[in-house]
């Protein structure tokens, strides 16, 4: 019976209890599947690399929505690449004022593997003593040259999302 409804056009989202059960576009409404939730207790690792004097910010990195991946195709897209021509490194209002940062500036951000420049953008998106960085520029601005490659002692994955890292403004 469930192959001729899908035959004639009709929409059954899982779970399908029965034939004539209407489907379930929404999970979770008058019960859950397996009680109430299932926790785990998870003890909390810092990251491997905090920050220090010498390399007093944390960076994260990320995509933006212009771009895929190492934008190896999105970059090639002139309406893409217009929109989002360069690297950028986003930085809290408070950090740029301790900085000396402005909005469009180059920044170069290091750390104890690397560095990479990038544009500056204001943002109240990171907080204060975080940067984050696209990774959407692997020829001109490679932030994933700073990430370090410590893993996880359970998942064995590695911590790119987190390293300590110092930033400066540039006169280009």
């Amino acid at each position: 019976m469930l192959p001729e409804r899908v035959e004639r056009g009709e929409r059954l989202q899982w779970p399908v209890l029965d034939e004539n059960h209407r489907g379930t576009p929404i999970l979770h409404v008058d019960r859950f599947t397996r009680g109430k939730g299932k926790f785990h207790v998870a003890d909390h690792l810092p990251a491997h690399e905090l920050p220090d004097d010498e390399y007093p910010m944390i960076l994260t990195t990320g995509r933006v929505i212009y771009h895929w991946h190492g934008g190896e195709l999105t970059r090639r897209a002139e309406g893409l690449s217009a929109v989002c021509p360069e690297p950028v490194v986003e930085v809290s209002p408070e950090d740029a004022n301790a900085s000396n940062l402005h909005d469009g500036q180059w920044v170069r951000l290091t750390s104890r593997r690397g560095e990479m420049t990038g544009r500056a953008m204001i943002t109240d998106r990171v907080a204060q003593g975080v940067v984050f960085g696209n990774f959407h520029f692997a020829d001109s601005g490679n932030i994933n040259n700073l990430t370090i490659a410590a893993l996880d002692p359970v998942a064995k994955i590695p911590e790119y999302k987190v390293c300590a890292v110092a930033i400066e403004a540039l006169d280009r």
